[in-house]
C-alpha cells in the first residue's frame, strides 16, 4: 500500500510510465545498489585492497539475492534500529556472505558513493528515454508544420485576436522549443556520467595507494567516468538536470495550455483525440474535457517545485551536509518521473490532435475584419506618415464598431483612406491569407534547417 500517487494502483499510471517505474522503484534501486557494491568488490580485489574471494563471494551473494518485500523489509529494519542509511543492507549482505566474506562487503565507501553512483545511472536511463519521447515529439511537429503552413488563423496577444498567423507557424514555434531541449540533453550528457567513489569527505582515503586506478576500473565497469575531483558537496550538476527538465516540461505545458485555450467551446479551433469510452464528466455527459493538456499542467508543476527543492541543495555545507543531498532521494525520482510521463502524454497529444481549418477561419470573422488594422495603417503611413494613418483608422475603427460595421465597408465608405489606397478591394487586401506575411517561409525556413520537410 502506498501513501505518493506515483505508486497509487488506481492513479499511478496517469503520474508516472513502467519504464520510468522500472528505474526508481524501491527493487530496482536496491538490485542496482547490490550490482555497485559487487563491482566494487571486485575491482577493489583486482588492486588487492580486499581478498579475492571474499570479493568473488560477495559479488555472488549480492547478484543472488532477490530483492523483494522480504528482503526489503528485513534491510528497513536494520535501518529502523540503526539510523542508518545503508546499515541494514550491510546486515543483511553480512548474513547471507560465506563466514568471513561478509568481513569485506562495503568496504571503504560511503552512503554517498552508493547512492550518488546509484543515481548517475538512473538519471542516465532516464535520459535515453527521454530523448526518445522527445524525438518522437519532433517526429510528429515537424511534418505537421508543414501541414498547416498555410492555414490560416488568428494569432492572438493579451488574449485577444491581434494579426493572422497559421498554425503551422504556431506548430513550428512548438518544435523549434522542443529542438533546442533536445540540443541541452546531448550537451548535458557528459557531465551526467560521473559515479562517485570518494570515501568519508572526498579524500578517497580508504581506496588505498591505487585509488585513482580503483576508481577508473570500477566506472569503466559500470559505463560512467570519475569525476576529476569529488562532488559530494557539488550538487551542480544533479540541478543542472532537474531544471531540464522543467525547461523540457515548461515547453510540454505551453502546448497543452495552448490546446487546452483553442479548445474551448467559444473557440474549438483543435481538440484532443477522443478516444472511445473515455468519459469527460459523470454530471455533464456531452463533455469532451482536455484532460491531457490539463494533466500536463499538473504534471509540469510537479517537475518544477521538485526542481526547486533540488536547487536547494546547491548550498551544501564543508564536505557532506544530508540536509541538501538526502532532499534528492525524494525530489529526483519525483521529478524525473512525472518529465517523462509528461513527455509521453504530450507526444500522444499531438499525435492525435485534432484540427479545425474551417473554425480558424469563421474565428477570424468574429471581428468582422479589424484584425486587418495593422497593415491597413502600414499602407497608408506609406502616404500619410505612421502618425496620421494610425489617427485616421483608430477613429474609423471606434465609429465603425459603435455602429456595427464591418472592417471592408468602413475602409471603403472612408475618403480619408480611399483617397491615398483606391484599389483596397481589388488588390485582395481584405483576404485574411494575404496577411499572414513571413509565417509559410519561416516555418520552411526552420524545417530545412531540421531537416524535417
Amino acid at each position: 500500500m502506498s501513501s505518493l500517487i506515483f505508486d497509487s494502483k488506481i492513479y499511478g499510471s496517469a503520474w508516472a510510465d513502467d519504464d520510468f517505474r522500472a528505474i526508481f522503484d524501491e527493487p530496482a534501486m536496491v538490485t542496482d545498489w547490490l550490482e555497485i557494491l559487487s563491482v566494487l568488490a571486485e575491482t577493489q580485489a583486482h588492486f588487492d585492497l580486499i581478498p579475492k574471494d571474499a570479493a568473488l563471494a560477495i559479488a555472488e551473494t549480492c547478484r543472488a539475492t532477490v530483492v523483494d518485500g522480504d528482503f526489503l523489509d528485513e534491510v528497513g529494519v536494520g535501518f529502523k534500529d540503526s539510523g542508518h542509511s545503508t546499515q541494514g543492507l550491510i546486515l543483511a549482505i553480512f548474513r547471507r556472505c560465506p563466514e568471513g566474506a561478509g568481513e569485506w562487503f562495503y568496504y571503504g565507501t560511503t552512503v554517498q558513493d552508493l547512492t550518488d553512483t546509484w543515481m548517475s545511472r538512473a538519471i542516465l536511463k532516464s535520459h535515453v528515454l527521454i530523448q526518445q519521447s522527445l524525438d518522437k515529439i519532433l517526429a510528429i511537429l515537424l511534418p505537421m508544420a508543414n501541414q498547416y503552413k498555410n492555414t490560416t488563423m488568428a494569432g492572438r496577444t493579451h488574449g485577444q485576436q491581434g494579426l493572422p498567423i497559421t498554425f503551422g507557424f504556431k506548430v513550428a514555434n512548438w518544435a523549434g522549443e522542443m529542438a533546442r531541449h533536445s540540443e541541452r540533453l546531448s550537451e548535458i550528457r557528459p557531465r551526467l556520467m560521473y559515479g562517485q567513489l570518494s570515501g568519508g569527505v572526498g579524500s578517497m582515503a580508504s581506496q588505498g595507494s591505487r585509488g585513482f586506478e580503483i576508481q577508473k576500473m570500477f566506472f569503466d565497469t559500470l559505463n560512467l567516468l570519475p569525476a576529476p575531483v569529488s562532488w559530494t558537496s557539488s550538487r551542480d550538476v544533479v540541478a543542472e538536470w532537474s531544471q531540464l527538465l522543467v525547461l523540457i516540461c515548461g515547453t510540454a505545458d505551453r502546448i497543452g495550455h495552448e490546446i487546452y485555450n483553442l479548445q474551448r467551446s467559444e473557440i474549438g479551433e483543435v481538440r484532443e483525440g477522443f478516444i472511445e469510452g473515455t468519459v469527460g464528466s459523470i454530471t455533464m455527459p456531452h463533455k469532451r474535457n482536455p484532460e491531457i493538456s490539463e494533466h500536463l499542467g499538473t504534471l509540469s508543476r510537479i517537475v518544477r517545485h521538485n526542481a526547486a527543492l533540488i536547487c536547494e541543495g546547491l548550498v551544501h555545507e564543508h564536505e557532506r551536509d544530508g540536509r541538501s543531498w538526502k532532499a534528492e532521494w525524494n525530489a529526483v525520482p519525483q521529478a524525473t518521473m512525472a518529465a517523462g510521463k509528461t513527455m509521453s502524454l504530450l507526444a500522444g497529444l499531438v499525435q492525435n490532435l485534432e484540427v479545425d481549418p474551417n473554425r480558424m477561419l469563421a474565428n477570424l470573422e468574429i471581428t468582422k475584419g479589424f484584425v486587418l488594422s495593422e497593415p491597413l495603417m502600414l499602407a497608408l503611413a506609406a502616404k500619410v506618415g505612421r502618425k496620421t494613418a494610425h489617427e485616421i483608422i483608430y477613429e474609423m475603427s471606434l465609429k465603425a464598431q459603435e455602429a456595427g460595421m464591418s472592417f471592408k465597408e468602413a475602409v471603403l465608405s472612408n475618403c480619408d483612406i480611399t483617397t491615398h489606397l483606391p484599389n483596397l478591394e481589388m488588390e485582395g487586401f481584405f483576404n485574411y491569407a494575404q496577411h499572414t506575411d513571413y509565417c509559410a517561409a519561416m516555418v520552411e525556413r526552420f524545417l530545412n534547417e531540421k531537416g524535417g520537410k
